[in-house]
């Protein structure tokens, strides 16, 4: 499955390791993408270890470097497999769930329940139970309702709960207005500004069984900026301060989130993980200095920035429409069902042809997936050269938010995995079959 005379290096927006190889195939982690088409069918995705491997590394060394008094933690929601759990527990990594669903997974990943955090807006009763009886590292309180499930919850338990509180600093961003989170009008956290965060502080202290060890943001995903991530932690830690006079609260662990964007196009020129890192390090050190506060853990949750870049999603070209003076559209053999990113968010994507060389581009077409809906569009427009029937078609930086929020609409099995490293290839998620699609079914 390997090939590797003379390959040309791709770089953004594909993984390390992607080439051009000496007959034009793409391959990737020494893997030729056409064999694997052959052998695991398509749609397909496709997962670079070492890419994976890098950008762990990266972000655990680049924070550690600036601020020595730092963690990194996987955030689970942008993909996850028990596969990619290990991986990133070998690199030293944490995890950061927000359901049930994903602390079975990172459990049974091996991740140790002392390294998880467990978000969420609206949490249950199960899952905070699960996350209790588990023993996560910290429950990060979202709400009133939280408070008060928690305080049933615990009532008979030894140990205090360590638990954060996540903050709604009131920080506008630069991004997509469905992924901007951190806004005065959002569903996430204790308003800052009107009072509600103090008085939520308050409630959880008076609480026995509970032990508020830090306070949390996230303000948006695919940030290119840390304009906003900055403006937060300097919200954060005014709370923390004005709260330690009010409420002799200490300040043990600060979390400004995640969020850091990475590059769909070659248009994109995101910060590097060090400049992220140094910003955020500077900021949380000069910020505490300036208050007074002892310098806290500081927590940073990425996850498309980990896996977003080592992933990539190879198609099959099928139907072809011309429309002249409007637009071609061509068609491929997934589409919203496996990415519901241009549908929901208007994201955008490139692309290039996989199973043969890959000429200057010159025509312009519409890549439109196989779905019953007219905004099943994977990219818009773009700059391709003639594509066929059978040609394969890869879209880089496919690696978050993609299969996390895939489905089975038009009953479509999900893809396959498949992790690549140093010639080698696995399945690390098999491909759905229609037996799949009915085992949840009950016909009396």
């Amino acid at each position: 499955m390997t090939q590797t005379d003379s390959p040309v290096t791709i770089g953004q927006p594909w993984p390390h390791t992607a080439r051009r190889a000496a007959r034009g195939e793409l391959e990737i982690g020494g893997v030729l993408l056409p064999a694997l088409a052959d052998r695991y069918g398509t749609p397909l995705y496709v997962y670079d270890e070492q890419t994976l491997r890098a950008s762990a590394r990266a972000f655990r060394q680049s924070f550690a470097a600036v601020y020595p008094r730092s963690r990194v933690v996987y955030a689970a929601k942008a993909f996850l497999t028990t596969a990619l759990v290990r991986i990133m527990r070998k690199e030293g990594l944490g995890l950061d769930v927000v359901s049930g669903g994903e602390l079975f997974v990172g459990l049974r990943g091996g991740m140790p329940a002392a390294e998880i955090a467990f978000h969420g807006n609206n949490k249950s009763a199960r899952e905070l139970g699960e996350a209790l009886a588990a023993g996560v590292g910290k429950i990060v309180i979202d709400n009133d309702y939280e408070i008060s499930l928690l305080e049933a919850l615990t009532a008979n338990r030894g140990q205090p709960a360590p638990a954060m509180i996540r903050l709604n600093p009131g920080v506008d961003v630069h991004t997509h207005k469905k992924i901007s989170t951190g806004m005065a009008d959002s569903k996430f956290g204790f308003p800052i500004a009107d009072g509600q965060a103090e008085t939520a502080l308050c409630r959880i202290q008076s609480l026995p069984k509970l032990r508020l060890v830090g306070l949390h943001a996230h303000v948006g995903s695919q940030l290119f900026d840390a304009e906003a991530t900055v403006a937060a932690i300097d919200a954060l830690l005014d709370f923390a301060a004005t709260m330690r006079d009010r409420h002799e609260f200490v300040l043990e662990h600060l979390s400004p989130g995640g969020g850091f964007g990475i590059a769909y196009t070659d248009a994109d020129k995101p910060p590097t993980i060090a400049t992220w890192a140094g910003l955020i390090g500077a900021a949380v050190k000069e910020g505490c200095a300036a208050r007074s506060l002892p310098e806290p853990m500081l927590t940073v949750e990425p996850g498309r920035a980990m896996v977003g870049p080592a992933g990539v999603a190879l198609y099959t070209v099928g139907a072809k429409k011309e429309l002249p003076d409007v637009r071609t559209y061509v068609s491929v053999d997934g589409g919203m069902a496996d990415n519901i990113r241009p549908s929901l968010y208007d994201a955008r994507y490139s692309a290039a042809i996989a199973n043969r060389d890959d000429p200057a581009a010159s025509n312009e077409v519409t890549i439109a997936g196989r779905y019953c809906e007219s905004g099943d569009l994977l990219i818009e427009r773009i700059a391709l050269p003639e594509l066929r029937e059978g040609d394969l078609l890869a879209i880089p930086a496919a690696g978050a938010y993609t299969l996390a929020m895939a489905s089975n609409y038009n009953f479509a099995p999900r893809p396959a995995v498949v992790l690549v490293n140093d010639g080698q290839a696995r399945v690390i998620r098999r491909r759905e079959t229609y037996e799949d699609l009915v085992q949840f079914d009950i016909d009396e």
